[in-house]
């Protein structure tokens, strides 16, 4: 297959952040006196923040605020973001390739500019994409394709040349309802969906160094 737009993710897939989410949340429930559920950080990595502030709601009875729990999920996150969070092995190398050949680049992400931004300068990467795209400009998370559509219209790609890189199974599954191009990426997170996203996706792999390669300028 080939294409000419790459859409990434981030959390899971380009940066090596999910340890970091997994402490915020039992730190965040902790404070509660709440246990962990065993699929919290599955159930809510494809959802806009604003979603995974609902589901949390609901699923503990808290009396808080969607706005109070994701002021505090932002600053429990912002200075691992800004400071330590990084790219996983080959991701630099492989964006690098595409934007040689000429492969337009965006960022399709669940998280808020205010977390991505500063972790995309302090890995050097922020201006090798064309566009950022977060689900927070289009209302609904990854579960639905808004905003793999939204970085199509902004790359002025047609979704068939587009191919879509993610962890998570909901977000797999709507960027193939968007007829685009998916590889799914390897994350321990989701690797209980493994069998599913590989059935799925039209490509699977576990690192960047093994990530397809477009047709022209190979």
């Amino acid at each position: 297959m080939d294409f000419e737009a790459a859409i990434f993710d981030l959390d899971g897939t380009l940066l090596n952040s999910m340890d970091v989410w997994e402490q915020i949340d039992i730190a965040f429930l902790k404070k509660r006196n709440l246990p962990v559920p065993a699929d919290y950080v599955t159930e809510i990595c494809a959802r806009s923040f604003e979603e995974a502030a609902r589901y949390t709601i609901d699923l503990f009875g808290l009396a808080e605020s969607v706005g109070d729990i994701i002021d505090e999920w932002n600053d429990m996150a912002a200075y691992e973001y800004a400071h330590n969070i990084k790219l996983f092995p080959y991701a630099l190398d492989y964006l690098l390739h595409l934007k040689a050949n000429g492969i337009k680049l965006a960022v399709a992400t669940g998280l808020p500019r205010e977390l991505f931004l500063p972790c995309l300068e302090n890995n050097s990467v922020l201006g090798l994409f064309d566009t950022l795209c977060s689900t927070d400009e289009v209302g609904r998370g990854k579960e639905f394709p808004d905003v793999f559509e939204l970085a199509a219209r902004r790359l002025q790609a047609a979704p068939q040349r587009c191919i879509v890189f993610d962890d998570a199974l909901p977000a797999i599954k709507s960027a193939k309802q968007a007829n685009m191009i998916v590889c799914g990426v390897y994350d321990k997170y989701s690797a209980i969906h493994r069998t599913e996203i590989e059935h799925i996706a039209d490509y699977y792999v576990f690192d960047f160094k093994a990530a397809p390669l477009p047709r022209k300028g190979v």
